[in-house]
């Protein structure tokens, strides 16, 4: 029997920032009423907030741009806690136009936001993916 578990490894939340396994959008969520330094997945980055110069050159009339799709996920993030202020795990969607494919029209994506320890024990926000949770 173990009485005391070995470490083999651990990857810390500033590692996944600078990795690019989670991107700091700290700045933003503020404007929205956070007050936890605050990350999204790569996954979510790439899905629900990228919209660059290719995203606009593949679809000019989408009306889309980086910056309003970050505020959508962290203002709706925000709602979604103010709704469930004791809960450290709480589901919530957005309607964001997909990068990919021809489709002009919003779809609906769920959206997890956990609030967990960093790597000091401090109270941190995470957006993910219902996969990623």
């Amino acid at each position: 029997m173990f009485e005391e578990a070995d470490i083999v490894s651990t990857y810390t939340r500033a590692q996944a920032l600078a990795d690019g396994e989670l991107v700091d959008v700290t700045a933003t969520a503020r404007e929205a009423g956070f007050t936890l330094p605050t990350a999204v997945t790569r996954a979510v980055w790439i899905d629900c907030i990228q919209w660059g110069e290719a995203e606009k050159k593949a679809k000019p009339r989408a009306c889309q741009d980086q910056e309003g799709r970050l505020w959508d996920v962290v203002y709706m993030a925000f709602l979604a806690a103010r709704r469930a202020p004791q809960s450290s795990r709480t589901s919530y969607s957005i309607h964001r136009v997909p990068a990919d494919g021809q489709g002009l029209h919003a779809r609906r994506v769920e959206l997890i936001l956990r609030v967990t320890p960093g790597d000091q024990g401090e109270p941190v926000i995470t957006i993910c993916q219902p996969l990623e949770d």
